[in-house]
């Protein structure tokens, strides 16, 4: 007997649900792989979003040193240093940011990066530290590649990628398809078990979800792939800025590691000037040389001075024979952002970048990376970045419960593919669109999308296979 059509409708609907639910599986797949990431990212980024305070803290003892009348000279130090350390490589300067605080060194000993600490009046030597092991280093590196480099770095951005999936799938699946703001606005907190947890991880995800994407997209800047090419897109100078500078092949961004900022975002594309050795005897118009080349350490020191750069600077010292100084300040406010190369010879400016030099883009991402740091308005920045790691790790933690307490029993959870998609052609244009925009996160979706058409294909084969039998 033919079924009539109101015996059928049901069954359609039931077999043609909307594209809800493939956001929902979408949703899922990127909650699957991105919540370790996101824990880690959050955890780490706690750790050092608060790092002047843990440094004050941890390390009292090798950063902060009596006042007193007479200041040792950056060459005096720098001989003490040496002289402590004959075998050691010296890489980087870090002049003391006020007048009770150590002078820094890193070297090299050993093969094993060492921060030194120097009391600037007396000369004694307060302690090393590990450049790579200790608390913040450690911190900032599993931050950025996962302690594993350029394979780390990747994972990272693929996850920041699928980070933004996730928020995106989230907000489509929280959309309001009711008139009740209860479970939308606000959590129904009278609810019990997965309803109770379905409406928090909901409810904070859409109230959080502008500085989620804030963050996800301001971390996916530093990233290797992306990021790079991002800031070789937007971050343009003059080309006369370095018309009559000798240029080393290298890009100034060599300067940084994933354990350590030294230059900022919007110069990491910038020409690394050459030194050089003719420098000294040719002379350079417009520029004072030091007397000898025994004083360059604290003539780039007072010369950075004189150009208003701020305390809390790094110098980094010049490797081989065409290496320069490079004085790089990665100001809390970016608006006093300076990098300055010296040649190593003469002494003489062969660049000096500014904020007034940025373009519109690199203001604005150099805006966006100290927010995202918690630096650019002090303890009150800190502690609304803080707050969004929280955000991020209940949201993680409250999906992981939703999903446990989902799950048919012996699978996954994952519901299964349906095709009649209402509103489909907007939705997989955005995600089509972040494919495009972020190249690692549309390889992956088209991954996933072939595993799921054949884990599609094997559950109806099997399907079929067990009605024949």
């Amino acid at each position: 007997m033919a079924s009539s059509p109101n015996s059928t409708a049901p069954a359609r609907e039931r077999a043609a649900p909307s594209f809800y639910n493939l956001a929902w599986r979408w949703h899922f797949y990127a909650g699957l792989f991105v919540i370790p990431f996101m824990i880690l990212l959050s955890v780490t980024g706690m750790i050092y979003l608060f790092k002047p305070q843990l440094d004050a803290w941890m390390y009292a003892d090798l950063m902060q040193v009596p006042v007193a009348e007479q200041r040792l000279s950056a060459d005096q130090q720098l001989a003490i240093v040496r002289e402590a350390y004959p075998q050691a490589a010296v890489s980087k300067y870090l002049p003391p940011a006020a007048p009770d605080r150590s002078a820094q060194f890193v070297i090299n000993q050993d093969g094993r990066d060492l921060n030194l600490f120097v009391d600037p009046y007396s000369g004694s030597i307060l302690g090393t530290q590990d450049a790579l092991w200790n608390l913040q280093a450690a911190a900032r590196k599993l931050h950025g590649d996962l302690l594993i480099g350029t394979v780390g770095d990747r994972l990272i951005e693929l996850a920041a990628g699928w980070g933004i999936v996730l928020v995106v799938s989230g907000l489509y699946l929280w959309w309001p398809r009711g008139s009740s703001g209860a479970g939308v606005l606000w959590p129904r907190l009278s609810a019990r078990g997965r309803l109770w947890w379905r409406d928090l991880h909901a409810v904070t995800g859409f109230w959080g979800s502008a500085l989620l994407l804030f963050m996800l997209l301001t971390g996916m800047t530093w990233t290797g792939y992306w990021g790079a090419q991002f800031a070789g897109a937007w971050n343009h100078f003059p080309a006369a800025m370095w018309d009559d500078v000798p240029k080393s092949g290298q890009l100034t961004g060599s300067l940084n590691s994933s354990s350590q900022q030294t230059v900022a975002w919007a110069v990491e594309v910038t020409p690394l000037p050459a030194s050089d050795p003719h420098a000294a005897h040719l002379g350079h118009a417009g520029h004072s040389a030091p007397a000898t080349s025994a004083s360059l350490l604290q003539h780039v020191v007072d010369t950075a001075a004189e150009r208003g750069v701020q305390p809390g600077y790094s110098i980094s010292l010049p490797k081989g024979e065409q290496g320069v100084y490079t004085v790089a300040l990665f100001a809390d406010d970016p608006r006093n952002d300076a990098t300055l190369h010296f040649d190593q010879y003469s002494g003489a400016v062969l660049a000096d970048v500014r904020w007034q030099d940025y373009g519109l883009v690199a203001k604005t991402v150099e805006t966006g990376v100290m927010l995202h740091e918690g630096k650019l308005f002090g303890l009150a920045n800190q502690l609304l970045m803080a707050a969004v790691c929280l955000l991020i790790i209940f949201s993680s933690v409250s999906g992981l419960v939703i999903w446990w307490k989902r799950r048919p029993a012996g699978r996954l959870g994952v519901p299964p593919l349906r095709h009649d998609l209402p509103r489909w052609k907007t939705a997989i244009g955005v995600m089509i669109a972040l494919g495009v925009i972020f190249p690692l996160v549309g390889a992956s979706l088209l991954l996933v999308w072939a595993l799921d058409v054949l884990l599609g294909l094997w559950r109806r084969q099997f399907a079929a296979n067990t009605r024949s039998a």
